[in-house]
């Protein structure tokens, strides 16, 4: 195939079988307070104790800096959302809600300054993954820095208001993240090819379809869980994605690293532009504005998940008023 070498029908049932458990283990977490704490927390001390220092240290495909700081970032980000969905004082402080958007791009960045870096390696095997650098990098490179700068609407972030208390983001639309997901896409492409079946395809499959069909607006939820339940696995089982038989390797063509870059490139580029001309002719400031509150996939979130400010849909109803009342 043009971006792998050959997927065999194991490694066809495998996809199948992570995508599959990571959207399963999404929804356990987010459903419960319990199970995030325990799966946020009490597995990654586990696995941090006991288990990372063997299987994850020099040498290892996932024995990298990048791999490191990833795991903790995204760890970071999933505790730090579920202070926002459970603590009432922090949905609705501004502060607070400036979280999401910093971790978001602290996360883009890593992998932006891992794009630079391979830039300048030689071509050849480091750390157990076959690099091959080139232009595509530094294109893919500049295509996050782009997808940082167009996050925008996080003052409109807010909590549902029902059992699920998720954090929803509606302004972030569903263009942002096609975007982000082809510039994640092609940064796993060129910076860890031969994970990219699973690390890149399944991974971003795992965090978009929940927020197109299971849970609209909750994207960056789904997809700090989603990374977190991969980086601890791939960290502890590197393998899996390098030697066992379920593996599959990038073709490592120049011009398939080419396409998915400027595919990328083109994306970020597209939404930026969108986003300047509607910031430009409504007057808009995004530090403090919403952008896309017209827009038929932000009214559908809206409308639908109670707790958008103004909505009183889930609190209690006030208690009817009677004429003795203020004759007391």
């Amino acid at each position: 195939m043009f971006l792998f070498e050959n997927i065999t029908p194991a490694s066809a049932l495998m996809f199948v079988v992570v995508l599959a458990a990571l959207i399963g283990l999404n929804e356990i977490s987010r459903r419960s307070k319990w199970a995030g704490i325990t799966l946020f927390v009490a597995v990654p001390l586990l696995l941090t104790l006991f288990v990372w220092p063997q299987t994850a240290g020099a040498g290892s495909s996932t024995g990298t800096w990048f791999h490191w700081v990833k795991v903790y970032s995204a760890l970071a980000g999933c505790l730090g959302f579920m202070a926002i969905r459970y603590i009432p004082r922090l949905s609705t402080n501004r502060w607070a809600l400036l979280f999401p958007p910093v971790i978001l791009s602290i996360n883009i960045l890593e992998a932006v300054i891992r794009d630079f870096q391979v830039a300048g390696m030689e071509q050849g095997v480091v750390d157990g993954v076959m690099m091959v650098p080139g232009p595509w990098n530094v294109m893919n490179g500049i295509a996050g820095l782009l997808n940082i700068i167009t996050i925008c609407g996080w003052v409109g972030i807010y909590v549902s208001r029902d059992k699920t208390q998720d954090m929803i983001w509606p302004d972030m639309l569903w263009f942002w993240i096609v975007a982000y997901d082809l510039w994640n896409f092609a940064y796993v492409y060129n910076c860890v090819g031969d994970h990219a079946f699973y690390a890149g395809l399944a991974l971003l499959l795992s965090c978009t379809i929940p927020a197109f069909w299971l849970r609209r607006g909750a994207w960056l939820q789904h997809r700090a869980h989603t990374l977190a339940f991969w980086m601890m696995f791939t960290m502890a089982v590197p393998t899996f994605v390098s030697d066992s038989p379920f593996a599959v390797q990038s073709s490592h063509s120049p011009a398939a690293l080419m396409t998915v870059s400027l595919l990328s490139l083109a994306a970020n580029v597209a939404v930026l532009v969108y986003q300047a001309r509607r910031i430009a002719t409504r007057r808009l400031n995004p530090l403090r504005d919403e952008l896309w509150t017209d827009e038929p996939a932000y009214r559908r979130v809206v409308e639908t998940i109670p707790g958008h400010r103004g909505d009183t849909r889930g609190l209690p109803a006030p208690e009817p008023v009677t004429a003795l009342s203020g004759a007391r």
